[in-house]
């Protein structure tokens, strides 16, 4: 159906991507952009370099996008990178990027935008499986902001699963205007130079053709190739067999997907309306559950998992909890818990199965009963860790567990702390200007029944600030990965008075969210800081 040469080109032939690739050297940090400042380097394209910035008043993250020094002195490319922020100021729609600032710093051109937590479609596609009724939502998410584009005259030329985001929360941004035009600056068709812009599994024949043509419909037929994927669960690679779609969607596909334009859907409101139509219906209902039983049962699961997780934070008297968890977008389990305890001590337990998906989910709720019960019964994190180890080894399902387990008491001024491969405590003492690392380290529960546990027991007093820290890996090789040193956690832990826990907690959870993009495995975060 498609040419392979043609698949090869490349989408952006104005650039001297020679110079880029062979002379590129290693860029040294700026410290601002504009009035950001600059914390680390996200990424580095074919045009431009995106770094993470913070906001000079509430220190708020946002993606600052710079044009290479390479294309400043390139009049198209300065056009292009001053039109995307055009027409992305144009846009506030909660599916699209969003932009906060523009303007010139001394190494060029910059625009300020959202910072979006996620992976994009193409990751999550290739990650997860998809229920129908899942691919459906996320179609309509993307179909929502290419409303919003086409209300505002603006065709996006480029729509393809790395130019969409799944956030953090399952939402979808649309991203990337470096070729989106807004209509009124089409130029006429028979005179513009024919230079391919886009990319070609996800574009139309016209577009294909010569892109002064794309239109509307040019957008639409991108989305059609999109939703055919998220359905196929996998990437098309431009073959496209509209014979094994749902019946249901069979007939919305082949519009979408017409050859010309004047055949395709018109307008995005009447996609829209007939995928929420078939969203809705009993023939979807049925479909669904011939065609996907598995997928079907991830988001059951998924839900399932969701409900196992406390739904706020605790009331502690006395005590500032801040506190962030974060779970990558694949399959990762991971089971965190604040227990109100006899003698009013409170108690946070962390955990995470060595084996994910199904099983994974399993095996949490078989360790958040079991410590539940134990904990009424101990106050000491060693005799429930070794009581939890025989149990947990004597399960039919013999599940194995990065565990931790910290016991606060006010009352006798103390903590009792345990980690089994599952993250280190730091303690910052009221009278103390050097932070404590509280070592209490063995291997995971689950693994030997002749294991001897040791609780580390240590002074703990008013004004004492504790910071936890643990990235667990979706494999044992890959549980207990350190994003950070000793000396960068103990800078973290060592200003509590310029910011509360859970600003404390925001800003150090920022660092690792983005240390995490760098891995491609699945991993899940815990972090708290409590304030005493």
């Amino acid at each position: 159906m498609t040419n392979p040469d043609f698949q090869k080109q490349l989408t952006q032939p104005t650039m001297p991507t020679a110079s880029f690739t062979k002379n590129k050297k290693e860029e040294k940090l700026p410290e601002k952009i504009g009035p950001y400042k600059i914390e680390c380097l996200l990424d580095k394209g074919g045009m431009s370099i995106l770094y993470l910035g913070l906001h000079p008043f509430n220190q708020d993250p946002l993606t600052i996008k710079v044009l290479s020094n390479e294309y400043l002195s390139n009049a198209e490319m300065v056009s292009r990178f001053l039109k995307e922020a055009e027409i992305i100021a144009l846009n506030d729609h909660p599916n699209i990027v969003k932009l906060y600032s523009q303007g010139k710093w001394e190494g060029g051109l910059y625009i300020g935008m959202e910072f979006i937590q996620g992976i994009s479609l193409r990751q999550y596609l290739l990650r997860n499986l998809i229920s129908l009724k899942h691919a459906l939502d996320l179609t309509l998410q993307i179909a929502l902001g290419l409303c919003h584009f086409h209300t505002h005259n603006i065709i996006h030329r480029d729509l393809k699963p790395e130019n969409i985001i799944v956030t953090d929360s399952g939402g979808i941004k649309v991203i990337d205007f470096g070729i989106a035009q807004l209509l009124s600056d089409v130029k006429d068709p028979e005179t513009h130079e024919k230079r391919l812009i886009g990319t070609p599994v996800y574009m139309s024949p016209e577009q294909k053709e010569n892109p002064a043509l794309a239109s509307y419909p040019s957008d639409i037929y991108s989305l059609g190739i999109i939703m055919y994927e998220l359905v196929l669960g996998k990437l098309s690679h431009g073959q496209i067999h509209i014979s094994i779609m749902p019946r249901g969607l069979q007939k919305i596909l082949t519009k979408a997907l017409q050859p010309n334009p004047k055949d395709r859907y018109q307008d995005i409101v009447d996609f829209i309306a007939d995928v929420s139509d078939y969203l809705h219906s009993p023939a979807m209902a049925k479909e669904n559950k011939e065609l996907d039983p598995l997928s079907d049962l991830s988001d059951s699961l998924r839900h399932a998992h969701q409900s196992l997780e406390p739904s706020k934070l605790p009331f502690w008297p006395d005590l500032t909890v801040g506190f962030t968890s974060y779970k990558s977008l694949g399959a990762t389990n991971l089971y965190y818990d604040f227990l109100d305890l006899p003698e009013k001590a409170h108690g946070i337990i962390i955990g995470q199965p060595i084996i994910k998906g199904a099983a994974g989910v399993l095996n949490i709720s078989v360790l958040r009963g079991m410590a539940r019960a134990l904990c009424r019964f101990t106050m000491s994190p060693q005799e429930l860790t070794t009581v939890l180890n025989t149990l947990i080894i004597d399960d039919p399902m013999h599940p194995e567990f990065a565990f931790s387990y910290l016991v606060l008491n006010p009352k006798e001024n103390q903590l009792r702390y345990i980690s089994c491969g599952c993250g280190n405590l730091w303690l910052l003492a009221q009278d103390s200007a050097s932070v404590k690392k509280i070592d209490s380290n063995h291997n995971t529960i689950g693994q030997d029944r002749s294991t001897e546990f040791k609780e580390t027991v240590h002074p703990w007093n008013k004004g004492d600030s504790l910071f936890y820290y643990s990235c667990m890996g979706s494999t044992p090789e890959l549980s207990g990965i350190e994003l950070f040193t000793d000396d960068e956690v103990q800078s973290f832990v060592n200003s509590p008075l310029k910011q509360s826990p859970q600003k404390q907690v925001d800003v150090v959870a920022r660092k690792a969210k983005i240390a995490l993009t760098r891995h491609p495995n699945e991993n899940s975060l815990v972090i708290f800081s409590i304030l005493r």
